[in-house]
């Protein structure tokens, strides 16, 4: 029962109604439109009207109530706007930042998605007029570049693993190393997936030691698949060893099986030169005699979410007929973005048209210049900047023991805190994304852009 003192200092609380006509709601309705914004409205009615009732709000300020209602509309249509895709800057140093949308896309790849946004030749044959293959082109691109048979494309490395492994061995036992049952960020479990498609996994070895004789030992009657797993961003150490692809690969086809290979990162070419490790290039497991390899689209390879499967034609050619894959396919915009990109490795400009590649093969030398210069472009105030050295990550679980130097800006202010100057950053526009480390805001110019330089540099300057 709520007490009549408080019924009267109730009715102070202003009405959906009487919101909606103040000055800001007019303001924000544009931005959201009156049913969202009648609904937000009735959700702050509603909190004003619980903090009278617990005293929290003085229920006989009229005017008082209606301002707060209308700070908190205003916060709330602010938060829902902040929900949604944003571009950022990213000043982290993590090349494949999985939170920022891993690998940025280059100008060729956006110009690409931009024509397939309107009618285009998705499954047309213009030499013909009749109907063409989806994704014709970007098979043949993975296949060159590959040196596979040929190649299928599906929305992500998960859905690739899927379809192989429903197609190949849904039936059967697929074996694997202990060593190789992963879970990559949290929502790619190989066991789980294993479960999904139906096939029954018998794991052999142990976690940091597998043989050949342990893989040929488990080969029976149901075994229909040998999986091979790349670790991603999961290393072990020391006393650990497992046999090579080329290894397995004879000992499937000696027994009338299969290898599958989920190589990860979907690296193309050599780039130890640029300090990446531990990343195994898909030609070369390819000729190791690999019947069916699986590698992501929006890792090392620099481009558009995807599930990129290259291997044996009569295998693909499986996967390519079975329903699953005709849910699993991509659309057209990731087509156009791999397209465009697989174009560029096709002709060796990676280097200067992929943004992966790019910051990739910074040197530490280059990064200090550009550190150097944008430290002297911020006029004196209270913020200090002091340039230390450092060391950028890929991200995304590619190469988590390569190492790429680099030269840090370290921010710290007498009067705001490391969380403090890190917020300011973040709620900037576009927001600058910073990480923090011993009290100091930390930005790494490997993942800025030229052109977000000044705009770095203004953020800076408002301090």
């Amino acid at each position: 029962m709520v007490k009549p003192e408080k019924q009267a200092s109730l009715r102070h609380v202003p009405s959906v109604d009487q919101l909606l006509r103040s000055v800001a709601a007019r303001e924000l309705r544009e931005g959201v439109g009156l049913r969202r914004l009648t609904n937000i409205a009735r959700a702050v009615t509603a909190e004003v009207r619980a903090l009278v009732r617990s005293d929290q709000l003085n229920g006989d300020d009229a005017e008082g109530l209606l301002s707060e209602a209308i700070k908190r509309l205003q916060a709330s249509v602010r938060s829902e706007g902040q929900a949604g895709l944003k571009s950022v800057i990213n000043a982290t140093g993590v090349i494949l930042h999985t939170n920022l949308g891993r690998a940025p896309l280059s100008q060729a790849a956006r110009e690409a998605i931009a024509q397939a946004t309107g009618y285009c030749t998705l499954e047309y044959d213009l030499a013909s007029g009749a109907r063409g293959g989806r994704a014709a082109r970007v098979e043949s691109l993975l296949k060159d570049l590959t040196g596979a048979e040929d190649a299928l494309v599906v929305n992500n490395c998960a859905a690739a693993a899927l379809l192989i492994l429903k197609v190949l061995a849904g039936d059967g036992d697929t074996i694997v190393s202990r060593g190789e049952l992963v879970e990559i960020g949290g929502d790619f479990r190989v066991p789980d997936v294993m479960a999904s498609s139906g096939t029954r996994m018998v794991e052999v070895g142990t976690t940091n030691r597998t043989h050949l004789e342990d893989y040929q030992r488990a080969i029976n009657a149901d075994t229909r698949l040998i999986m091979r797993v790349h670790p991603s961003n999961y290393r072990i150490v020391g006393f650990a060893s497992s046999p090579a692809s080329a290894e397995l690969a004879t000992l499937a086809h000696e027994a009338g099986l299969a290898l599958y290979e989920d190589a990860g990162s979907g690296q193309l070419s050599d780039l130890r030169k640029y300090g990446v490790i531990d990343e195994p290039i898909v030609r070369d497991i390819v000729e190791n005699g690999v019947d069916v390899v699986s590698f992501s689209g929006d890792k090392l390879l620099g481009s558009a979410q995807a599930g990129l499967i290259v291997g044996k034609h009569a295998i693909v050619s499986r996967l390519r007929k079975h329903p699953l894959y005709r849910a699993l396919r991509s659309d057209k915009l990731r087509l156009a973005a791999l397209e465009a990109t697989l174009v560029s490795h096709q002709r060796d400009r990676a280097r200067e048209d992929v943004p992966v590649i790019q910051m990739l093969s910074l040197t530490a030398e280059e990064l200090e210049q550009c550190a150097r210069s944008l430290i002297e472009a911020v006029p004196q105030t209270d913020l200090q900047l002091e340039l230390v050295p450092g060391e950028s990550a890929i991200g995304g679980g590619a190469g988590p023991t390569s190492t790429l130097p680099t030269s840090l800006i370290a921010l710290t202010h007498p009067a705001k805190s490391a969380q403090e100057l890190e917020h300011q950053l973040r709620s900037g526009s576009p927001p600058i994304i910073a990480r923090i480390s011993e009290d100091r805001v930390l930005l790494d110019l490997r993942t800025v852009f030229p052109e977000e330089i000044f705009v770095l540099r203004d953020a800076l300057s408002a301090f």
